[in-house]
């Protein structure tokens, strides 16, 4: 979108926050680089230039605006509705994969060479991988140095950084203040934000609005596994399998931002759980543009003006919700996390919560791999799914994750035997993250369809349905809506 600067400009002069995070403004008179919606005077149009990315900004040698704090913006919705090798290769920038196994590692996840990754970031976000993660470290930083005591050592190398002089050097640069600077003009806790203690960091993740948070965390909240996920006074809790360490999150819906309380066992996981989080939630969604499309069809745009804004509620572990989609086929959600809590308190790690009933992390494929099949109550069929799936996984052989390639691994999984549709979309909708994902046979589906008037045979409804593309996940989750099951509502 930044190549089109008409539009750019009439966003910038509305103040119009639908568009932070697609594009940021960099004002060559004043060195700083702002979001669409900075409440500051625009700048005059010949004085602005349009760039993709906030790396993209400080590679060029602009500075954060400290009015409108440009790197707190909501994620670009691109990186989550394609599977090209730039958004997959943004998915795992977010997910810490260069910090940990540099530009060579992340290249060796995509399956292209360095230079080619770099090729086609520079061309359409104008930085590279280093740069991009770097910004991302400079987030990381500025967030620990307003909201933690930590010392700024810690805080250099909890963010990634590999010596406090690049910390130091690069907070200069990005935010034109020293870190103690920062820290000093950083603002009070908001009133009714409880302070960070215990280890624990309570932060805001901001999103496009508007959200309707009843779908989202009612689904999380109604198929909570116990011991691994809870609703707990106001909030969804979890446990957090994270590469360093494990962590416990608290995630409850405010007005204009997600309340994140998160306590880490390691600091250099911070970057990496609040990317799955916001995955989860679906927060960088476009909710405006998924919503106009929906409403062209003239039954479900009332649907849509009833409750605008639903995401679709999406997972922090791809394996695990594979795992739970096969321990739910053909069974009610009761039994499904009845299947699941058992796993999980025989095979899963413990973990310590001194807040609330959370127990231990859901089994990895590895641990679930080296079960015996005959301890598994359940049907002989569905045993042989589940095996096969979590050996696959453990193999490497099926690979789920920011990196999947979604044609590859849909054909993958199909080929696994007791995968059909339902379960292969239902994966690809909330484990990868495909927007277009549809569950044409499934019943809750068929049965809101007949009901509002739509085709209720699969085959007519698929028909019906390419007019919602590219956003079918999110008309699944309007169609759901229409029934009165407990995932359809806020926990009270």
């Amino acid at each position: 979108m930044h190549t089109d600067t008409e539009r750019c400009v009439r966003a910038v002069q509305s103040k119009d926050a639908r568009f932070d995070g697609w594009f940021f403004t960099a004002v060559v008179t004043t060195g700083i680089y702002c979001r669409p919606s900075c409440p500051v005077v625009p700048p005059k149009p010949e004085n602005m230039r349009f760039l993709p990315s906030a790396a993209a900004c400080q590679q060029a040698g602009f500075r954060a605006c400290k009015r409108c704090r440009p790197d707190t913006s909501p994620g670009s919705p691109e990186w989550n509705q394609r599977a090209d090798l730039v958004a997959r290769a943004m998915r795992l920038i977010a997910d810490g994969v260069v910090d940990r196994e540099g530009v060579p590692g992340l290249a060796a996840r995509l399956g292209y060479s360095t230079r080619q990754i770099e090729r086609q970031l520079l061309a359409e976000l104008g930085a590279g991988p280093l740069a991009l993660a770097r910004a991302q470290r400079a987030q990381a930083a500025r967030l620990l140095i307003e909201t933690t005591p930590l010392p700024m050592a810690d805080i250099a190398f909890a963010a990634g950084f590999a010596s406090i002089r690049t910390f130091n050097d690069t907070v200069r640069e990005v935010f034109a203040l020293a870190p103690t600077d920062l820290r000093a003009r950083a603002p009070r806790s908001t009133p009714g934000t409880p302070p960070n203690t215990g280890g624990a960091l309570t932060l805001r993740l901001p999103f496009r609005a508007p959200l309707n948070p009843d779908n989202l965390f009612g689904h999380l909240a109604a198929t909570a596994v116990p011991g691994v996920e809870e609703w707990r006074d106001g909030a969804y809790r979890r446990t957090l399998r994270l590469p360093y360490g494990h962590g416990l999150v608290s995630l409850s819906p405010q007005p204009d931002h997600i309340a994140c309380r998160l306590t880490l066992g390691d600091l250099r996981d911070l970057t990496v759980a609040i990317s799955r989080c916001r995955r989860m939630l679906d927060l960088d969604a476009d909710p405006v543009a998924i919503d106009n499309q929906l409403r062209t069809d003239p039954l479900l745009a009332p649907l849509v003006d009833k409750a605008p804004g639903r995401r679709v509620p999406r997972t922090v572990d791809e394996a695990e919700f594979a795992v739970r989609a096969v321990l739910g086929q053909q069974v009610s959600t009761a039994a499904a996390r009845t299947h699941a809590a058992r796993l999980v308190r025989a095979h899963g790690e413990r973990v310590d919560d001194p807040e609330g009933g959370l127990t231990h992390l859901f089994p990895s494929p590895e641990a679930l791999a080296a079960v015996d099949p005959e301890s598994l109550a359940m049907p002989r069929t569905r045993r042989t799914t589940f095996t096969t799936l979590v050996r696959q996984l453990a193999d490497g052989d099926v690979r789920l994750g920011p990196d999947s390639d979604w044609p590859e691994t849909r054909a993958r999984l199909l080929a696994l035997p007791g995968f059909g549709p339902w379960t292969v979309d239902v994966i690809a909708m909330r484990a990868l993250g495909d927007p277009d994902a549809f569950l044409p046979t499934d019943l809750g589906i068929r049965r809101a369809a007949q009901e509002l008037g739509l085709p209720a045979t699969p085959a007519a409804l698929t028909a019906r349905a390419a007019a919602w593309r590219p956003w079918r996940a999110y008309a699944v989750q309007y169609l759901w809506a229409t029934d009165s099951h407990p995932i359809n509502f806020l926990p009270v």
